[in-house]
């Protein structure tokens, strides 16, 4: 069950970091049904299905740490029976469970205080952190005309389009990734979630990057949403993820190579700031 949870995860390529957290972590509950003869027996299996879970997504860095928490609690707890152990696996779950998903609650409630009214905005990709933000600032009244990048080659901008489209208050325009250039001229904000920051360094889905260096050149301030938890100082590499070739050419490529990276990485320099459930964060 594990094994298949890890496969749906390497899938997950329309879902925020976020949601692929949670995800992965409840995949561990799992094992608090199962049947075992010792401690030691059950820890192996959940320090062993807890590497597999973030081998499914090494470039996540929220996925990483969720589940590397509820192991290592766990493990470094030493309780005195497997029923012990179950129950500990089952809190530690819940309570992770639910800092992420209040961790972006709060990063969005943050950012919608922070988002002019009537400002023209920009961003890329798809961000549940964005979505909840803009929702929630709509519902207070405010009202946005918001351009969205088609986010190629899985498009999966369209799915933020068909979100904002329903909500009352956003005038939404879909456009192509290389447009954001002539677009951005008209943007107050652009506004993107995260993968993560690791090193000065912000994580994101390609195509973030050329959109950071354009609105810098044109004075355009760009801010991040996100967890507090996606910000990481230590303990984790950012490992990117290359996608099958077949996304972008479906034929064969005959005579040449394709690389689909699924990441890049912008320097934290072109960011204004970051919106966290901790407050906003200038650079």
């Amino acid at each position: 069950m594990i094994d298949e949870t890890a496969e749906e995860i390497r899938e997950m390529q329309t879902h925020s970091s976020s949601v692929v957290a949670v995800h992965a972590t409840q995949a561990l509950e799992e094992l608090v049904g199962r049947e075992f003869a010792t401690v030691e027996e059950y820890t192996r299996a959940l320090e062993r299905n807890g590497s597999v879970l973030r081998r499914a997504n090494p470039s996540h860095a929220s996925l990483q740490n969720a589940v590397r928490e509820v192991v290592d609690d766990v493990t470094e707890a030493d309780p005195d029976s497997v029923e012990a152990a179950q129950r500990l696996t089952s809190e530690r779950i819940d309570a992770v469970v639910s800092r992420i998903e209040s961790g972006k609650r709060l990063a969005a409630e943050n950012a919608a205080t922070v988002l002019e009214d009537g400002a023209t905005l920009l961003t890329h990709d798809y961000s549940s952190t964005v979505v909840e933000a803009l929702e929630q600032a709509t519902d207070a009244g405010k009202t946005f005309d918001v351009y969205v990048t088609e986010a190629r080659p899985r498009y999966i901008g369209r799915k933020t389009a068909r979100t904002l489209a329903e909500f009352d208050g956003v005038e939404t325009t879909l456009i192509t990734d290389n447009a954001h250039g002539l677009v951005l001229e008209e943007c107050d904000r652009v506004v993107v979630g995260m993968d993560c920051i690791v090193d000065e360094t912000l994580y994101n889905r390609v195509g973030t990057f050329p959109i950071a260096s354009t609105a810098a050149r044109l004075d355009v301030p760009v801010t991040v949403l996100g967890s507090a938890s996606k910000i990481v100082s230590e303990g984790f590499v950012f490992e990117n993820e290359y996608r099958p070739s077949s996304e972008v050419l479906p034929e064969p490529a005959d005579g040449f190579a394709i690389e689909n990276p699924a990441y890049d990485a912008t320097p934290v320099d072109l960011l204004e700031s970051v919106i966290t459930d901790e407050g906003r964060q200038e650079f």
